[in-house]
């Protein structure tokens, strides 16, 4: 495991810290927004500009740090910001501040999100990529893990203090902008090209409904998989190449998605969460892997930023088609799409010409 730099582990601790801090309040978010008064309707306002605002800044933002030559400087911008929405989401419950809030935390992730991503790369081996995403991507799901485990052991113990969680939460975010102080990163050459915009616990485990804790159950069970699987995906894609695994993840998706629409029993759903959180493995820190071997190294934050927020945009127009099915045809319609897709998009990666499948910093892998 020589080839997890002190680099690849500290940037993996930052993200399990701040992911920590996330997911300590992302899942009791729409409870507290209820609670004082958000309606649904601004509630899907309110996460919709906030993801917005991340899809659109990254593409930007990793532009500027090729630009200047510099990474650290948004990475600790970055995760400084969304450290900071935590406290300011207990200051006020006015919905044009708790906007601002969210807003300031997903502007901070558009920040860091490029930048690190390069560094991450930079410190990679040209054979070792895919594993050190992976290592990464499993931290930072690990802390995804402790995340809704804290809350539970909070609210259990203090029913309904959501602000006081929202405080809590700060805790680990400003330890994850400490640990950005730790890292150093090598000289970079600026790429000088000017910067476009992107469009150029468990008391109250106990009393809470079944279907409560199925759904938290669940959660934590997915993200308990992807993070034990993450690093393992990444080592096994640098050995049968990113074109490869990133086929098998597709067809993990399909599965799982083809399955949930009929899925009836407990253990069935828990499975088939499994293989999602498999597919979430194989594929996030794979695919980063593969377009930071893309690209030249200079052009590696503007890069794997544009990539990072066409995905997103892409999340949000698939999000929005799935409900439309769903509401028109119902939930098999909407699962079964989704699963149809998927099997096309692997079948088109599996039939990709040679040459497009070859990254200047990636051994060359063949076959389907």
């Amino acid at each position: 495991m020589r080839f997890l730099t002190r680099t690849i582990w500290l940037l993996s601790l930052v993200s399990l810290l701040a992911d920590l801090a996330s997911e300590m309040l992302y899942p009791i978010m729409p409870l507290y927004l209820r609670s004082i008064g958000f309606s649904v309707v601004l509630i899907g306002a309110l996460e919709g500009l906030a993801e917005a605002t991340a899809g659109l800044s990254k593409g930007y933002f990793g532009q500027w740090s090729d630009r200047v030559g510099r990474r650290l400087p948004f990475v600790r911008l970055g995760y400084g910001l969304s450290a900071l929405s935590k406290p300011m989401l207990a200051w006020l419950a006015a919905p044009w501040w708790i906007f601002v809030a969210r807003t300031t935390d997903r502007l901070g992730k558009g920040l860091r999100t490029g930048a690190r991503d390069a560094l991450l790369s930079d410190e990679a081996a040209a054979h070792r990529t895919g594993a050190v995403f992976g290592f990464h991507r499993a931290l930072d799901t690990l802390g995804a893990v402790l995340g809704p485990v804290v809350a539970l052991w909070w609210l259990a113990a203090h029913p309904g203090q959501y602000r006081t969680l929202f405080l809590l939460a700060f805790v680990p975010g400003v330890l994850s902008v400490g640990a950005t102080l730790l890292v150093r990163e090598r000289p970079q050459e600026p790429s000088g090209q000017p910067v476009r915009p992107f469009w150029a616990a468990f008391g109250y485990w106990h009393r809470a409904p079944q279907q409560y804790r199925q759904v938290v159950g669940v959660y934590i069970f997915y993200n308990v998989v992807y993070a034990a699987a993450a690093f393992p995906m990444g080592l096994l894609a640098d050995k049968v190449g990113p074109r490869r695994m990133l086929v098998a993840g597709l067809l993990l998706f399909a599965a799982a998605y083809g399955g949930i629409g009929y899925a009836r029993g407990g253990w069935l759903v828990g499975g088939l969460f499994g293989l999602y959180g498999l597919y979430a493995a194989a594929t996030e820190g794979v695919s980063k892997a593969w377009v930071s071997g893309l690209c030249t190294p200079t052009d590696k934050g503007a890069a794997l930023g544009t990539f990072a927020g066409l995905s997103s945009l892409a999340a949000l127009g698939a999000s929005a088609l799935t409900g439309l099915l769903w509401q028109q045809f119902g939930s098999r319609a909407a699962f079964g799409t989704s699963a149809a897709v998927a099997v096309v998009v692997a079948i088109l990666l599996a039939l990709l010409p040679a040459a497009a499948q070859k990254s200047p910093g990636l051994p060359e892998h063949t076959g389907a």
